[in-house]
């Protein structure tokens, strides 16, 4: 599966436990799995590259282990216990400089491991319910934390006592009651201090840690519905962000307006991300279907269905397409065809066809013909 793997620019995590690796220019999918079975246990919650050159990959499950996937060889070559299954699900994983691995699960717990230890070097708590946790691109050690009821959170990791930003909540609403709080993603903002947030209550704010406020200096609303995912295009000054809905828009950080919504989403997103390089972004989430959007015309670009609910999204710093850019752009949506399918359409075809009968209504005009048939005999 060596060459395969190598020919992935798009790598996923289904709620079944399978790595899917996409080759958007060979319009080619493919299924990764170290077991025979698979099962909820080994479902597939965060990715991350496990080297500068994205030779490896970090998978983290449900079960508390984090899967290293060699993209050379294209097997899983190590497993690590890095957690409980009673301590929730991973809502972040980052690489460290050097050898080092940064976990963190749903009950806050913000973990340091080095590559030979059984325990971690480093343990802080973030607060409970910890909706997602970020590793800040330019300053490995910087990483961001938020959740329900729980703020956001920039921590150094060489000072792990206590957090280096606290974000202060909203103001009071105009009955002076407290507005809750529920951040689902961050993400650092390159050249720059701040840090952009979405949360469940479809606002968008702006935090810069190196003023002295501590409430956001940017704040506004998309939608009516729970955001969910976010990511910064390469050009800056914009976030993409997407909902429960299956709504993605591009925002303007400046101005805090839509400047253009991206369309074909039918089911709820579970994440998203924008590449590095080229104005396009990836998204994927409960209908299932990967799709890349461009970021300049909005159209969608490509459209790819791989059959198991998707989690999380790690685009290769690669070109999505190569040589293939063209075509793609002149014939739309493309559908990309899965070479290791799962069993669930299978399932459904082998389940036996129940049909159930319907009565037919009898009407008045037929029941006083029965009634006038039975008074003739009974004559």
């Amino acid at each position: 599966m060596g060459d395969t793997s190598r020919l992935c620019s798009v790598w996923l995590g289904s709620e079944t436990g399978i790595l899917k690796g996409v080759s958007v220019s060979r319009k080619q999918a493919f299924n990764f799995c170290n077991t025979s079975h698979l099962s909820r246990d080994q479902e597939v919650r965060a990715l991350c590259w496990g080297d500068p050159d994205e030779s490896e990959l970090l998978v983290g499950s449900v079960d508390g282990t984090v899967k290293t996937f060699s993209v050379q060889k294209g097997v899983f070559t190590e497993t690590r216990r890095c957690g409980e299954p009673a301590e929730g699900c991973f809502t972040g994983l980052a690489r460290l400089s050097g050898s080092g691995l940064l976990t963190c699960v749903e009950t806050g717990t913000l973990r340091v491991w080095r590559e030979d230890g059984a325990e971690p070097a480093t343990e802080m708590k973030a607060g409970d319910h910890v909706s997602r946790m970020r590793q800040s691109p330019v300053n490995r050690n910087h990483v961001a934390t938020g959740g329900k009821a729980n703020g956001l959170k920039i921590w150094d990791l060489q000072k792990p006592d206590t957090p280096a930003f606290t974000a202060k909540n909203l103001r009071d609403d105009w009955l002076d009651l407290t507005r809750p709080q529920w951040v689902r993603d961050m993400a650092f903002i390159p050249e720059s201090d701040k840090v952009v947030t979405c949360t469940a209550y479809h606002q968008v704010h702006v935090f810069d840690p190196s003023t002295p406020q501590r409430r956001p200096v940017l704040e506004f609303e998309y939608g009516e519905h729970p955001l969910t995912a976010l990511s910064l295009p390469a050009a800056g000054n914009a976030v993409v962000v997407g909902n429960t809905h299956g709504h993605i828009a591009l925002l303007d950080l400046r101005k805090g307006v839509v400047r253009g919504c991206l369309k074909g989403t039918t089911g709820g997103v579970r994440a998203l991300q924008c590449h590095p390089t080229r104005p396009v972004v990836a998204s994927c989430g409960l209908d299932r279907f990967l799709r890349v959007h461009s970021l300049e015309d909005r159209k969608l670009q490509h459209k790819v269905y791989l059959k198991s609910r998707l989690n999380c999204i790690l685009l290769a710093s690669s070109d999505l397409v190569d040589g293939g850019g063209a075509a793609a752009g002149e014939g739309g949506a493309e559908g990309v065809k899965e070479e290791d399918g799962e069993e669930d359409d299978e399932v459904w075809e082998t389940m036996e066809r129940v049909e159930e009968k319907t009565k037919r209504k009898t009407t008045e005009e037929e029941e006083l013909q029965k009634t006038s048939k039975k008074k003739k005999g009974q004559d």
